[in-house]
């Protein structure tokens, strides 16, 4: 992974971690350790599904920049089907607080949103490559006199 895409994976992931912090702090205290496990679980699934996008989404620009916009909204969608099974599968658990999962991923989420936006936008990323090889002659443009 170059590190421009280790970076923004460390500008995103890095505050993510820090709200899931807190969100287990906060469920814990609230609703015990069932709330607890819930957003340990809401959290890690939100790094996840993020992080394993973001991933995809920085191969596809290298690899096939034609197919950025297409797999970016088909990554989403894919994100929201498996969130959906995930949620099929753990209905009515009673492993974990529902409440404490659902808050958690919905604020991990959006800090993860919010902080990819602001790595994006930080970011000093060439809009064209710069060539590796100078020219051995210098060219000038304009008229001769």
């Amino acid at each position: 992974m170059p590190s421009n895409d280790v970076r923004n994976l460390l500008h995103t992931a890095v505050p993510t971690a820090a709200v899931g912090v807190v969100a287990v702090a906060v469920s814990g205290a609230v609703a015990g350790g069932k709330g607890a496990i819930g957003a340990v679980v809401g959290v890690a699934l939100a790094i996840l599904y993020m992080g394993i996008g973001l991933y995809v989404l920085q191969w596809t620009a290298k690899t096939l920049p034609q197919l950025f916009q297409a797999m970016g909204l088909m990554l989403y969608v894919a994100q929201l089907l498996l969130l959906m099974i995930f949620l099929a599968v753990f209905k009515g658990t009673s492993l974990f607080n529902a409440r404490a999962f659902a808050f958690s991923l919905v604020a991990a989420t959006i800090v993860w949103m919010a902080a990819q936006a602001r790595a994006h936008m930080k970011a000093k990323i060439f809009y064209v490559e710069p060539d590796s090889e100078k020219n051995e002659k210098s060219e000038k443009t304009g008229s001769s006199s």
